[in-house]
């Protein structure tokens, strides 16, 4: 298949032309000038008004009906104000100073609508990356199909050069992917077999064989885009108590004017000049730029974060984000790898330590948890046979129970010995694997137990770096998991976690993060089981780890790790704060416009255009300064 080469970029200014927002904007101002230069060039009056009342018409019928519409729902905003600011203008013959307000706003308008179009397509243009066609390879030989064909375990053959067309593993071949796209790593990264490659990213110069892991539409790619296009439906409290406060600000402001005019008037001064000065209130005190400074940074911050694998759910998370002052960890899978290995079988009685683990294999076949998994896993390397198993059940925090050859078997924490008569015996093992560090299994056969397997669990390079740096950004970390206390204080020593405690059941998980909450604390939990789900919906942020979390704690979760990468924690952490900040400069930046214009219109007299212009131009740079976070350099993941 031929190489197919990167989609060209389009300026940002070319695909801006595609907004029917900005057409209309030019459109407008190409009228108001053409008004302008027939006005003073002494052209007949009906040409130019009809010019200007043209830009009128391009610039403010959108505003017009959508104030309308919020008119009709009985509130009332900013495009109300501005077309009845508009209008007045033109009726007392100010007819050019009402234009200029149509073009400038038009234009704050159209440039509100370039941020949430740049927004959106800093992530949705990850999906012109992914190729449309793939070399799917088959026993008969190879076959181009359309990349949505592809289905979970099929194969395909990415040449040197090429895209790859699905998420996957590498099956044959090695060579050097360039994944900035999606990880924002700088280098490209050696691949060769086991190792996982994501759709878009592109294949250096040597040939891979891939085997599907995901349809088309569950890459790592399309879940970044759905997430982010879900969170941009969603409003902060930020939000909602700005657009709460503006409507009754609105109100204040119609008062205001209403009052401008009227007093002015019985004192006997003249119409116009009353009425002019009023206009020109009621355009300087409109919350344009305040009711602008929030969503455009959270959109910029949450886009950001989906273009190096953090999808952060909601504006509600990122500013929740904002505010946490302790992170829970879950051990296995979150701090370790999540793959433990069986590192010992203990037998008691007259059992073997094959027949233990074939036994204890056998009832853990269907369970996806992974112990399980590293204990089958360890049974089918010495080639041991396992059983059917019926009438599975698992009970989180403590193990599964199944029917095999006719007998109960129980595998699961050592707290089951507890429920057992005569396994005092049992405990001296149980503890000397546990002070090692190890995890342990016991295994039960109608209520006798019958032996012990040891597990450990390799630890994320990345896990002291980042509880190193969530501490040093002023942090609290703390250690919760299911595993023995001793497990639990032998991982939180080598990763830097003060406070580690094991033995905790799910429920203990959440009592333990409702404690803290009545401390006054604010708790992001990081976990990635179906035990850590009951923790996840109590926390005030929850963050799941995306490709080893189980489905209920990634549906649960409010941030999503798609990479299990927690040294993206602090950057996250630190790219709300920074969205905050940004919102907070906003907001005051909005309003010091606002009292300075209102103030010189109370004070002197402040023309019109200008007022306009110092009025829409806060929009316009509150809008700019909340697109900045869309820069690559904003994410600080060379700090972790």
């Amino acid at each position: 298949m031929a190489v197919r080469p990167l989609p060209a970029r389009r300026s940002p200014w070319a695909s801006a032309w595609d907004l029917l927002e900005v057409r209309w904007a030019g459109l407008a101002l190409v009228l108001f000038a053409l008004g302008g230069i027939a006005e003073l060039t002494g052209a007949a009056s009906p040409l130019w008004w009809a010019l200007y009342l043209a830009c009128y018409v391009a610039g403010g019928w959108e505003p017009a009906l959508a104030g309308l519409r919020a008119l009709r729902e009985k509130t009332l905003d900013v495009d109300v104000l501005m077309i009845v600011a508009a209008i007045a203008a033109a009726a007392i013959g100010q007819v050019r100073d009402g234009g200029l307000l149509i073009v400038i706003f038009a234009t704050s308008g159209a440039l509100e609508a370039f941020v949430t179009r740049r927004t959106a397509d800093s992530v949705s243009a990850l999906l012109e990356l992914t190729p449309d066609r793939a070399t799917r390879v088959h026993a008969a030989g190879e076959e181009v199909v359309d990349v949505a064909e592809l289905e979970v375990g099929d194969r395909i053959l990415v040449r040197p050069g090429e895209r790859i067309g699905a998420d996957g593993v590498v099956v044959e071949g090695s060579s050097e992917v360039d994944q900035a796209t999606i990880t924002g790593e700088p280098l490209p990264v050696l691949k060769s077999i086991d190792s996982e490659v994501y759709a878009g990213t592109v294949n250096g110069t040597g040939s891979l064989t891939v085997r599907v892991g995901a349809a088309a539409h569950e890459s790592v790619v399309a879940r970044i885009v759905a997430l982010v296009e879900d969170a941009s439906q969603t409003k902060a409290a930020t939000q909602l108590f700005i657009e709460k406060v503006e409507q009754r600000y609105s109100v204040i402001v119609v008062i205001g004017t209403l009052l401008i005019v009227a007093i002015p008037l019985i004192a006997g001064a003249a119409f116009q000049p009353s009425l002019l000065r009023a206009m020109t209130f009621m355009i300087v005190a409109s919350p344009c730029a305040v009711v602008l400074a929030t969503m455009p940074p959270l959109l910029a911050a949450i886009a950001n974060a989906g273009r190096h694998g953090v999808l952060i759910k909601s504006a509600v998370a990122l500013e929740s984000l904002r505010g946490v002052e302790v992170v829970v960890f879950d051990k296995t899978g979150t701090l370790t790898h999540g793959s433990p290995l069986v590192v010992d079988v203990v037998q008691l009685a007259d059992h073997s330590a094959d027949d233990v683990l074939a036994a204890a294999a056998s009832a853990e076949q269907h369970s996806e948890h992974p112990i399980a998994r590293a204990v089958v896993a360890a049974a089918r390397a010495r080639r041991l046979t396992l059983s059917a198993a019926g009438e599975f059940h698992a009970t989180p925090g403590r193990g599964i129970t199944a029917r095999v050859a006719d007998r109960t078997l129980r595998v699961g924490s050592p707290l089951l010995l507890d429920e057992l008569s005569g396994a005092e015996a049992v405990r001296p093992s149980v503890v000397d694997l546990e002070e090692a560090g190890h995890t342990v299994v016991a295994v039960i056969v109608d209520d006798q137990p019958v032996g012990l397997i040891a597990l450990t669990d390799e630890i994320r390079p990345t896990s002291r770096p980042t509880v190193e740096r969530l501490s040093a950004d002023g942090l609290r970390s703390i250690l919760l998991t299911g595993d023995h206390a001793l497990a639990a204080r032998h991982v939180g020593d080598r990763v830097g976690v003060a406070e580690a405690y094991g033995g905790l059941l799910p429920a203990h998980k959440a009592a333990t993060i409702t404690a803290l909450q009545d401390e006054g604390r604010r708790v992001l939990l990081v976990g990635d089981g179906i035990n850590d789900a009951p923790a996840m919906a109590t926390a005030d942020v929850a963050v799941a780890m995306g490709r080893g979390g189980s489905d209920l704690a990634v549906e649960t979760a409010d941030v999503i790790l798609v990479h299990d990468d927690i040294a993206a924690i602090p950057a996250t952490v630190e790219l709300a704060h920074r969205a905050h900040r940004v919102v907070k400069a906003n907001i005051i930046f909005a309003a010091c416009v606002i009292v300075a214009l209102v103030t010189w219109d109370f004070a002197g007299h402040l023309p019109l255009p200008l007022g306009v212009a110092g009025h829409e131009g806060s929009t316009v740079v509150v809008g700019l300064n909340g697109l900045r976070l869309l820069r690559r350099h904003v994410w600080k993941a060379d700090a972790t």
